[in-house]
């Protein structure tokens, strides 16, 4: 049994999980700061009934992408100390700055529109809204800083076999960084408005009591799905240049690709640098259910006087469609770190070393425990999204206003106010 493959399957198995969360965060609470935006402005109660509804459904997903996160980072520590000790001199800065902002800013703006609701002005909750999704936006900004750092090293020295940070713009302004970041902030929201157009369209299916309010949910993320469907395809070709630049072996020309294998080998020794077939395979089929989302397009002449409702078959696409963003951005990512390799760190840490020297029995087991554990996890984030989402918009608890208690005081008997 190889333990490196052990471990490899572990990484891939903790950050695909993790990453379905991820999505789901930033793609609805970008189109919450939205709906309150819209609310506030325009104090129509759909707004707000649509925020508590959304807001609701965020909530579940955040509190346990949380609890997937945390078992990323324990996988990291356990199975990975060579990629530690190697760039951790380098990957402190983002990390540490991922850190600050989405556990400390990111956690006290959302407890605070979480409990603020009916006890702070409108014009102050709204801003704790957008303190979120900025914070959550950068977020993703500083790991994507440290995980092109390890698709292209930049700014940095080697002293006693170890990295060390030297330039910290030269982390910003890395090729394989903007695009990177866009193609993934417009996939998140992708799924986020598709999420919203599937939800929307089973509560229209089901000729929901709440008409009006699935009806303008469904227009707002059937077109939020399809800008951002041009937004993703946009990002992830203007990607190929960038990348095919700094990683000859993924995507270079045949010449560029002989001459960084000659080198590597004169370093390294004799090995397979080439990146797996799979990765390949995987880029192909993103690119073909990205090409499918762009149906979105064809879609949205159908508002036009509800046929897209009165038609009903469009309901349905939409509603089969949810799955397909979180299935794209698992084969992306399968792209982007399955063909770096055999690299953990390209051109200069190969995964071998960076992966932590134990047994394959002790990985095997950690295998199966990180995996049972993030999968309950997703199970139960998507069974209790499913619930929440199939009871609709009443009975929300999140900014229910507070009950009239008629001027008593709630802590004195009834019988003793009579008498």
């Amino acid at each position: 049994m190889d333990a490196l493959l052990i471990a490899r399957l572990q990484f891939a198995t903790t950050t695909s999980i993790h990453f379905l969360f991820v999505l789901v965060t930033l793609g609805l609470v970008t189109l919450l700061v939205y709906l309150q935006t819209a609310w506030v402005i325009t104090g129509k109660p759909e707004y707000e009934r649509l925020t508590r509804f959304w807001g609701t459904l965020y909530l579940i997903n955040y509190a346990l992408g949380i609890a997937t996160g945390i078992v990323m980072e324990f996988q990291f520590g356990l199975n990975w100390s060579g990629l530690s000790r190697y760039v951790g001199n380098v990957f402190g800065a983002p990390l540490a700055m991922e850190t600050l902002v989405a556990f400390f800013l990111e956690s006290t703006f959302l407890g605070m529109w979480i409990f603020g609701w009916h006890r702070l002005r409108r014009g102050v909750h709204l801003a704790l809204i957008w303190g979120v999704a900025i914070t959550a936006y950068a977020s993703a900004f500083w790991v994507l800083v440290a995980n092109s750092w390890m698709q292209n090293p930049v700014g940095y020295r080697m002293e006693g076999g170890v990295a060390h940070l030297t330039d910290f713009t030269a982390l910003l302004t890395n090729p394989t960084l903007g695009m990177a970041f866009g193609h993934v902030v417009s996939a998140a929201v992708l799924t986020g408005g598709l999420l919203m157009a599937g939800i929307s369209a089973y509560q229209l299916i089901r000729r929901t009591a709440d008409y009006a309010l699935f009806r303008r949910s469904l227009r707002i993320g059937l077109i939020t799905s399809a800008l951002a469907s041009s937004m993703v395809m946009g990002f992830g070709f203007a990607q190929f240049g960038a990348i095919g630049g700094v990683q000859p072996t993924k995507f270079g020309g045949d010449a560029e690709r002989s001459a960084i294998v000659t080198e590597w080998t004169a370093r390294f020794g004799p090995g397979d640098y080439t990146p797996p077939v799979w990765s390949t395979a995987a880029l192909g089929f993103m690119i073909l259910i990205g090409f499918a989302l762009a149906w979105s397009w064809l879609l949205l002449p159908l508002l036009f006087r509800d046929w897209v409702i009165r038609l009903r078959f469009p309901l349905y696409l939409m509603l089969i469609a949810v799955p397909l963003p979180f299935v794209a951005a698992i084969l992306g990512w399968l792209a982007r770190e399955g063909g770096r390799q055999p690299w953990a760190v390209y051109g200069l840490l190969p995964v071998s070393d960076a992966v932590t020297p134990i047994s394959a029995g002790v990985l095997l087991t950690s295998l199966i425990g990180f995996a049972v554990l993030l999968i309950a996890l997703a199970v139960t984030n998507w069974t209790l999204l499913a619930r929440r989402a199939h009871r609709g918009a009443h009975d929300l608890a999140l900014g229910r206003p507070p009950q009239p208690t008629n001027g008593l005081d709630d802590h004195q008997p009834t019988h003793v106010l009579a008498g």
